[in-house]
């Protein structure tokens, strides 16, 4: 969603970097391109006024000033700023003392509270709760069944006593859940309301009955970030006629502005506690400002990354790779289980959009795609148990059984099979060079068998600065060095010569990579 505004800050910074120090004109002008920026990503002008003001004035300040690099302070600057604007934490819900706590969904028709009120259901109960989904939007038609089928699916009970479509009270049904909560021993309870297309004095009536009815410990304010600038004027509408305690902005994977969202918490002053990406009931998080700012300036964020790792990955499971891949046993059956492991974490290109510095490589990005991964999964499915085991098996006729079973050439069977060779050796190098578990006193071992000859008739440049490359290579060689390491002669952050990520998924090659794919049924 925040493409537009993340390219747009890059160049801005992208004219700063490489600057001694920073005159007053430097600054104005990064101020000037940073305003424009926010205005275009639909972010709110007062909110825009006061980002811009505060980051002139650090950036004129002694922190700058006195900085050995300036640029890279003014964005340390702006990135606190930013962080300021999204709420300046991570909000937690406020659970009652004694239970149940009640949370209460407020909002506009179509901004997603009821497949909301599933997700919150799934991960409250992913945190060690008991939760009730309650169906108080009695209004809209197949409410009430969609939060039936939505609970469901999140394995959560739903009290639903009325049918809705236009049909019962729903305040009674909010406060009669109060004491069907506490008979059945659920902790927290999760009221789902009525919605309107625009706020009305109806809308606001009736959530504010039913907040008198159940008293909420939080009030929930459910807000579609591709809705524009009225959000911030919906946002303010609620917070005057009902009251709530945090925002949940939904639909963050939509490819609107959705700057306005940015600016619901400096306007109202409550944070945002919960963000969805997606239709999937996974799809949903805890809001943590600081790391929405490092995705917005392009630096990455590698602790929602480690976190969905996590998930997805069992310690034990990730251990026994690890010695799997240091005793050169990594097979294409485990190649398979870790595929089938990150398809879990979501999207392959949103992943990889969270490592630092890919901000700068978005068209490759949005060339990896989920069906690359899907083709090498099947290709592999298609061979028999032996033949994952040892794909040294897999003779002509082989290969052409398994290109058939999963609808696919040869040649991209063989191109999977020379992909996996490389990495499999890549893996037992980083193993030695890294003593990863079960690979203990084998880097010095290998290191000493692939020493290069010393002395009279070894194979040596007679130029002296070559000689000395040549050595440095085969040190990396023999130690499994990452070549893209700092101190490996290369210039830091991503080199020219980064492979192309979508090629390499598709087998199409980067430096060094396979070649390009040929017409379909070629090498049958």
């Amino acid at each position: 969603m925040f493409d537009t505004l993340s390219s747009r800050l890059d160049k801005v910074f992208t004219s700063l970097r490489g600057r001694g120090r920073l005159t007053d004109a430097d600054i104005d002008a990064t101020a000037r391109e940073i305003r424009v920026a926010l205005l275009e990503a639909d972010v709110a002008l007062p909110v825009v006024r006061t980002f811009v003001a505060a980051v002139k004035e650090r950036a004129r300040g002694s922190e700058v000033s006195t900085s050995l690099n300036p640029a890279q302070q003014v964005i340390k600057v702006v990135n606190e700023e930013l962080v300021a604007i999204l709420g300046g934490g991570t909000a937690t819900l406020r659970f009652a003392k004694t239970p149940p706590t009640v949370i209460l969904l407020a909002g506009l028709q179509g901004t997603g509270k009821t497949t909301l009120a599933g997700k919150l259901g799934r991960w409250l109960k992913a945190q060690g709760h008991s939760p009730l989904l309650v169906a108080a939007d009695l209004q809209r038609p197949n409410a009430v069944n969609q939060l039936q089928v939505v609970g469901a699916r999140a394995g959560v009970e739903v009290y639903a006593p009325e049918p809705g479509n236009g049909i019962g009270d729903p305040v009674q049904v909010a406060r009669d859940a109060l004491g069907h909560a506490r008979r059945h021993v659920f902790d927290v309870v999760v009221v789902d309301t009525a919605g309107r297309l625009g706020v009305d004095d109806e809308l606001m009536r009736q959530a504010a009955d039913i907040r008198d009815a159940v008293s909420p410990d939080e009030i929930l304010f459910v807000l579609d970030a591709m809705i524009g600038q009225d959000a911030v004027a919906t946002a303010g509408a609620f917070a005057e006629g009902v009251g709530f305690t945090g925002v949940v902005l939904t639909k963050l994977d939509g490819d609107a502005r959705g700057g306005a969202a940015l600016s619901v918490a400096q306007v109202t002053g409550r944070p945002i506690m919960f963000a969805s990406t997606g239709e999937a009931l996974d799809d949903f998080d805890v809001f943590h400002p600081e790391r929405m700012a490092s995705r917005i300036l392009g630096m990455g964020d590698v602790l929602t990354l480690i976190e969905q790792a996590e998930k997805a990955f069992e310690v034990e499971q990730a251990e026994a790779m690890a010695a799997k891949m240091a005793a050169s046993e990594f097979t294409l059956e485990d190649f398979l289980d870790q595929m089938l492991a990150v398809r879990k974490m979501g999207p392959i290109g949103n992943l990889l959009g969270m490592l630092p510095g890919m901000g700068q490589m978005k068209e490759q990005l949005a060339q990896v795609v989920d069906r690359d991964v899907d083709r090498v999964v099947a290709i592999i499915r298609s061979m028999t148990p032996a033949e994952r085991q040892d794909p040294r098996i897999l003779q002509a006729s082989r290969k052409a059984r398994v290109a058939r079973g999963s609808g696919v050439t040869v040649t991209e069977v063989n191109q999977l099979l020379d992909r996996f060779a490389e990495a499999r050796k890549m893996m037992r190098q980083m193993a030695g060079g890294m003593g990863l578990p079960g690979a203990m006193g084998r880097g010095k071992a290998a290191s000493a068998r692939k020493a290069p000859k010393k002395g009279k008739g070894a194979n040596r440049k007679g130029n002296p600065a070559a000689r000395a490359a040549q050595a440095k290579a085969q040190s990396q060689k023999s130690t499994g060095q990452d070549p893209f390491a700092p101190g490996s002669g290369l210039p830091g952050g991503l080199p020219d010569g980064m492979p192309d990520l979508a090629a390499l998924m598709r087998g199409q090659g980067g430096p060094g990579g396979p070649p390009a794919r040929g017409p379909r049924g070629g090498g049958r």
